[in-house]
């Protein structure tokens, strides 16, 4: 586990064995590495100006596009919204892959230095990418470097070499697992496609050139890294040292423990899954909580009992690495058409109450904000209004008052207090007022 505050418990200690560089490491120094340093983010790792932004923790991100988006012009539609998404207060919007793809969507990438692709032409990116700069948003570039389709059939007669476009690897380039004549892959395979393989020098130096041509010639400032699991975090770290983004969150994905379809109560294995992966990316990325999501979206069927750990913490990376998690309630893959593992659609804004006011980095989904009509859209901004005016962050205290079937209710920050399900519950003292509310959800301040 890993936690931002002095009151973690202890008894996690045994966990971090992996952690202890020898047996005569001091307790002391296991204690610093699990709280952290107060002045730095986690110990003095975040060196340039990402540790700026997770110090502060005040993130707010927009997933800006959803598995459709490619069909409809996206660059440009965008471009319309930077005022709105802006005003509404995000800090960052993550977009779909710019470069070229194999398939529409971004997600196979073949030549990274072309920008013309189904979401529009590069003149229409940067026009985009500069308007979210004048805005104050930062773009997120969606940085798939797990997996790259090939030019020409190689070895094994495999379309395993890049011949005739930037960055032409031969096939040492490619894992041996996936066809190519480079090492094992060091993390999970994606199958049908060449997998990259992070261990050769040439490969990570190219990649880590081409991140920073997009950070600083193309205009993005922050990075999302896809299929997380695919090769070892040590390579992430390695990305970010040499392309210095603002901000870095990681897909790190994989299945949360279920009995059956019954989903279980403790998901404490699936959380520190994740924490290990940000770990060792040095500390200088945070991960989607996939582990709040899975739980979130049971707890709202009548089952919030879930929302409270054994330790009365949230029960996700939330509860134990909150500088660090990035929540949500639904991405292109969970959600929109592909529907993998969808938040049910008559429960989102109770998602969005519990995300929006507690500690973490709260995403929102495009779906939700843009093509759920008016209400949806207003509703997340006066919960987004409440987070900035209450300055709720990333690292604010919580003390969960009821987790019962019908009723979850927590005190954020000591100045906003929420409850959402259809049990009956509001604040004791006069000191509160109702700041907004909707269907199973309300939220008061001080």
């Amino acid at each position: 586990m890993k936690a931002d505050s002095p009151s973690s418990s202890l008894s996690h200690l045994k966990s971090h064995a992996l952690f202890l560089n020898s047996p005569l490491q001091s307790l002391q120094s296991v204690i610093f590495r699990i709280r952290g340093s107060p002045h730095c983010g986690y110990g003095s790792v975040n060196y340039f100006c990402s540790g700026a932004v997770l110090r502060s923790g005040r993130e707010i991100l927009l997933q800006a596009f959803n598995w459709e988006s490619h069909k409809h012009d996206w660059w440009r539609n965008l471009e319309k919204k930077v005022a709105d998404i802006a005003n509404s207060g995000f800090t960052s919007a993550w977009l779909p892959p710019p470069t070229n793809s194999f398939a529409p969507e971004g997600y196979l990438p073949q030549n990274l230095y072309n920008l013309n692709s189904s979401y529009g032409s590069e003149h229409l990116l940067k026009a985009l990418l500069q308007k979210m700069k004048q805005y104050k948003v930062r773009a997120m570039a969606d940085i798939v470097i797990n997996h790259r389709v090939g030019t020409t059939q190689g070895h094994g007669g495999m379309y395993n070499r890049y011949d005739g476009i930037p960055l032409s690897w031969d096939e040492r380039a490619v894992t041996s697992c996936t066809g190519g004549l480079g090492s094992r892959s060091t993390g999970d395979n994606f199958n049908g496609v060449p997998n990259i393989d992070h261990t050769q020098h040439f490969v990570r130096k190219d990649i880590t050139a081409w991140l920073q041509w997009l950070r600083k010639n193309v205009g993005f400032q922050d990075f999302r890294f896809d299929f997380a699991r695919g090769y070892s975090p040590k390579y992430v770290k390695e990305y970010i040292e040499g392309a210095k983004p603002i901000f870095s969150v990681g897909e790190y994905w994989d299945s949360c423990n279920y009995n059956g379809h019954f989903l279980e109560y403790s998901q404490d294995s699936h959380r520190q899954r994740i924490i290990n992966w940000m770990d060792a990316t040095g500390q200088l990325s945070a991960a989607f909580d996939f582990t709040t999501k899975g739980i979130l979206q049971e707890a709202v069927k009548g089952q919030f009992w879930r929302l409270r750990d054994p330790q009365g913490k949230p029960p996700g990376v939330l509860g134990w690495w909150p500088s660090r998690a990035a929540t949500f309630i639904d991405n292109h893959d969970t959600g929109s058409t592909q529907a993998h593992w969808p938040f049910p659609s008559n429960h989102i804004m109770e998602g969005y109450a519990y995300i929006l006011t507690h500690p973490g980095i709260p995403t929102v989904f495009y779906d939700h904000f843009y093509d759920w009509g008016n209400s949806i859209h207003d509703q997340i901004v006066k919960l987004i209004d409440v987070r900035k005016r209450q300055d709720i962050h990333s690292r604010s205290s919580i003390r969960i008052c009821e987790a019962q079937p019908n009723l979850y209710s927590a005190i954020i920050g000591g100045k906003v207090c929420m409850k959402i399900g259809d049990g009956s519950w509001c604040p004791d003292g006069k000191e509160w007022t109702l700041a907004t509310s909707g269907h199973r959800y309300a939220v008061w301040q001080k």
